[in-house]
């Protein structure tokens, strides 16, 4: 620490950080522009200017930039004297001169760290009469809207854009003084995390689209701390809701998860919620078989009718569904009677990854912290489309090389500018093991493209090198040597993998390598992906049945399926099979679906944005959401559904089991693995200063005015029976209990710069501690794993599930805004088995399956892996394949071509 002096007051400061963060940190407001927690200094916006002296003598000092200036023992500074309020304020002024005063049409009104700044300055009136510089603005696609003419040329646009976040497609155009900032031409955004622009940018120039089509001022939101769905990495987020209506999805600090930033599958996918394919009320199968109406009692005294008069009840969870609705299936029928939602191959490698994560003798880092580690191995994971803000994590990872550079320079890691221009290209080593073209090959120092096996093999080979006890068939490749020279090499490296590939001798081979560099690093760290966001929750409670095995019961007459589409799991024949088996079928989801279709009981369930409930990310985490609303009537939570229908069937171990925490309570009293659950956030009793806490901004004003043309009087609002949180603005703000806190507002603190606030120290751990409780740590020794390869008909050709960031996951899928964003179906080969199959892009190439015949249009990548093929993983169009690892393929004789824009058909990124 460091003694300074700030306007005559002696202020201790930590040494060597920039004067701007270390003034906030203690809550001194100083405004800025350009400077972010996450992104650094480069002084662009001149906002944070303050008087330098250079001894107590000097009573003039000079104007310095707070953001460019460390902290030195001694300095003595002054923020409020009339020589730097005068700069600033002067500042604000020119940054004014061509923002338009739109406040009160713009995007961004009620938000807007410009506002915040512009009244932190005390600029109100501005001299400038004569005409404003404008621009014409682009189509930059569904997601982001752009209104450039109210820059303030800060550049955090094309900081996070292409500095953070690698993207090459959005850039600075200057002549004179005019700066643009956009694409070269209109056009989609390619990067996937393009979405943070909204947040990133100080003022209205990007805009979230799909809000502004529904727009709301954002002090008439009603918000609730989320966990996002859209994969397994368990990011926060905070969910707003307008008259029933999920509006938008922003990012919610979390230090140890996602940081400052989402992926835009997790902040556009939520439309889901709105979809017309929405089940919004029961539904009876009649004689006719067409469906009928019914009210709630009624479907609950159908499906009680229809337990009482099955042998045997089976229930089908889900790796979508919450800990709590997953524990009530569980508990109604028996957990003998349990399967958790997944086909053998899907269930198999997620208890693969389960053993390896629970007993691994490496470190399990938090996704934030993978970007620490100095040297990355990702082994058959496309982290970039099946877990996306990891890949992020993993990019900052690439940069601690230029960071050693920067401090071996004494250049401090917080002056961006001239940390980037010393490294210029430095990074530190990844390693790519990958099938297909990867988003992350930019940065990546090697670059191997193979098929499934030979990544395992490869895998084993790296280990047993590593340490000669670890087994191995011999395989080698020209590049082992630089990758092992690489890993020994490193102080901390991560060993980086999943079930994106469902094959499980990668994941074995994953775990190798992890524990043969923990055998001689206790740096050593594995991170390990799930394909969705209660995939490691649900295998964590399963009995080990798989969905197939339902086909072998012969005694089961009645299946009841908890939000799961069974469609995606299933192959056509399996499915058909399935719902021939059994007599009925009660399914409660979302979504009209495929399973809902066949169903002799439908019920309408409450969706992540509606329902509270407990998700466990990849990494173990017990992280609990809440619900922004309440849904139409007629739909409730699925845990609800099941616990209703267990009491009126007079059920006694349910006789104590009424609301969530009583769920989750007795879910940890009966399941080891997650007796620490019920501790991932506080309980319904909950109360700040005897209080709920307020899911509506203080500033709501829509509480009368949204019904005053019919009365001036107030609807009593929902009561939360579940939560420690009021569908109201009248309740306490959770200073204790960051779970808790559906938004980030602080007095003249209006945007999201504001989470600063809620920081004992910038880019930390929030105060009073990040949501979430960690149930998996390893730190044990075990068995090294045998070498296993996937044990395919030598004939046939290998799949490969191609991941999307679009498409590939069932719910966000019914998302409005992407839509138009979800590649078409497609197979992708190599150059080499395009020869041999004698095909080119756009023709098509055909096989049998039980016993039908498919086609799927060819894409030929000469990046891919030669001696397999890829298809996109989860489209409805291919998801017949889910059960299918290997093909027998052939040129389609009857084919006929179309145009085909060939980024669109298979493109990694989001090109159409």
């Amino acid at each position: 620490m460091a003694t300074v002096y700030i306007d005559g007051q002696p202020v201790e400061l930590p040494a060597g950080k920039n004067l701007l963060e270390a003034l906030l940190e203690r809550d001194i407001n100083v405004p800025y522009f350009c400077w972010h927690p996450d992104m650094g200094s480069i002084g662009a916006c001149r906002q944070c200017a303050v008087v330098q002296y250079r001894d107590e003598d000097d009573d003039r000092g000079r104007i310095v930039m707070s953001c460019m200036t460390p902290v030195a023992e001694g300095a003595l500074f002054s923020i409020d004297s009339q020589n730097a309020r005068n700069f600033r304020e002067r500042v604000v002024e020119g940054l004014m001169v061509n923002h338009p005063h739109d406040c009160p049409v713009c995007e961004e009104g009620g938000e807007c760290h410009l506002q915040d700044m512009t009244v932190l300055v005390g600029h109100r009136d501005r001299k400038y009469r004569g005409a404003k510089v404008t621009f014409r603005n682009q189509y930059l696609g569904p997601l982001i809207g752009h209104e450039m003419n109210r820059c303030i040329t800060c550049y955090r646009c094309v900081r996070f854009y292409q500095d953070y976040a690698g993207g090459r497609d959005l850039g600075a155009f200057a002549s004179r003084d005019r700066v643009y900032f956009g694409r070269a031409e209109d056009g989609v955004l390619e990067n996937e995390f393009a979405g943070n622009l909204v947040e990133v940018c100080p003022t209205g120039v990007f805009t979230d689209k799909p809000l502004g089509q529904r727009y709301t001022r954002k002090w008439d939101l009603q918000s609730a701390p989320t966990i996002c769905t859209g994969c397994s990495l368990g990011c926060n987020t905070s969910t707003a809701e307008r008259y029933g209506e999920l509006r938008r999805i922003h990012n919610r600090y979390n230090h140890r998860v996602n940081g400052y930033f989402l992926c835009d599958r997790g902040r556009f996918g939520g439309d889901f919620v709105n979809s017309d394919a929405r089940l919004r009320i029961a539904g009876i199968r009649n004689e006719q078989r067409t469906y009928d109406p019914v009210s709630r009692e009624d479907a609950l005294e159908s499906v009680s009718r229809l337990i009482r008069q099955s042998s045997r009840v089976a229930g089908i969870g889900s790796p979508r569904a919450t800990i709590e609705s997953n524990y009530a299936l569980a508990r109604l029928v028996g957990m003998d009677n349990f399967f958790p939602g997944m086909n053998e191959t899907s269930g198999r490698v997620h208890e693969l990854m389960l053993d390896i994560i629970s007993n691994t003798s490496a470190t399990l880092p938090a996704m934030a912290e993978t970007e620490e580690y100095d040297a990355v191995i990702v082994l058959g994971e496309d982290v970039t489309n099946h877990a996306p803000r990891l890949a992020l994590s993993l990019r900052q990872a690439t940069r601690n090389e230029a960071k050693r550079l920067a401090e071996d320079a004494q250049i401090p890691v917080w002056n961006d500018a001239a940390v980037r221009k010393l490294t210029q290209d430095q990074v530190s080593p990844l390693i790519l093991l990958t099938p297909c073209e990867d988003r992350l090959d930019d940065v990546a120092t090697v670059r191997l493209r193979q098929s499934p096996d030979d990544i395992a093999r490869l895998g084993f080979a790296i280990a047993n090198r590593l340490d000669d006890s670890f087994p191995s068939d011999g395989a080698s490749d020209t590049h082992l040597d630089e990758i092992v020279r690489i890993l020994e090499k490193a102080k901390k490296p991560l060993v980086v993998s999943g079930t994106g590939l469902q094959h499980s001798g990668i994941l074995k081979a994953a775990a190798n390598i992890a524990a043969a560099l923990a055998g001689t690093n206790d740096e050593a760290g594995i991170m390990l992906c799930a394909d969705e966001c209660n995939s490691v929750g649900v295998t964590m409670m399963q009995s080990g049945r798989y969905l197939e095995s339902i086909l072998e019961e012969d005694t089961i007459d009645t299946v009841i399926v908890l939000e799961n589409d069974l469609s995606y799991r299933l192959s056509p024949a399996q499915f058909k099979a399935l719902r021939e088996k059994v007599k009925h079928m009660i399914v409660i989801d979302h979504m009209d679906n495929e399973t809902t279709s066949v169903a002799d009981v439908a019920l309408p369930a409450a969706t992540f944005a509606e329902s509270h409930g407990t998700f466990v990310n990849n990494e173990g985490t017990a992280q609990l959401s809440y619900a922004a609303f309440t849904p139409e009537q007629g739909i409730v939570p699925a845990w609800s559904w099941l616990t209703d229908t267990a009491h009126l069937l007079a059920r006694p171990e349910f006789a104590h089991l009424h609301h969530m925490d009583d769920l989750i309570s007795d879910c940890a009293s009966n399941i080891p693995a997650l007796a620490a659950a019920g501790d991932a956030a506080p309980g319904r009793d909950y109360r700040e200063a005897g209080m709920k806490v307020a899911r509506m901004s203080p500033r709501y004003s829509g509480r009368t005015a949204m019904n005053a043309h019919l009365s001036v009087h107030e609807p009593k609002p929902p009561e939360d029976t579940e939560a420690p949180l009021a569908f109201s603005m009248e309740g306490t703000w959770p200073r204790r209990q960051p779970a808790l806190r559906p938004y980030v507002w602080a007095p003249g603190w209006n945007s999201s710069q504001s989470v600063g606030k809620f920081q004992d120290e910038t880019g930390g751990p929030l105060k009073g501690g990040d949501p979430g409780v960690r149930l998996l740590k390893g730190g044990h020794t075990s068995e090294p794993y045998s070498l296993e390869t996937s044990g395919t008909d030598r004939n046939a050709l290998p799949l490969v599930r191609r991941h999307h960031i679009f498409g590939s996951d069932e719910l966000s899928s019914h998302s409005r805004a992407i839509a138009d964003l979800i590649p078409r179906p497609y197979c992708m080969v190599g150059n080499a088995l395009a020869q041999s199959l004698g095909v080119a892009n756009g023709d098509g190439i055909e096989y049998e399956l039980d016993g039908d015949t498919w086609q799927l249009e060819v894409a030929v990548d000469p990046h891919m892996a030669d001696d397999c093929m890829a298809y996109p993983a989860q489209l409805m169009a291919t998801r017949h394949l889910c059960s299918s690892n290997a093909l027998r393929i052939r040129k389609a004789t009857n084919w006929v071509r179309r145009e085909t824009d060939r980024a669109r058909v298979f493109s990694s990124d989001r090109k159409i």
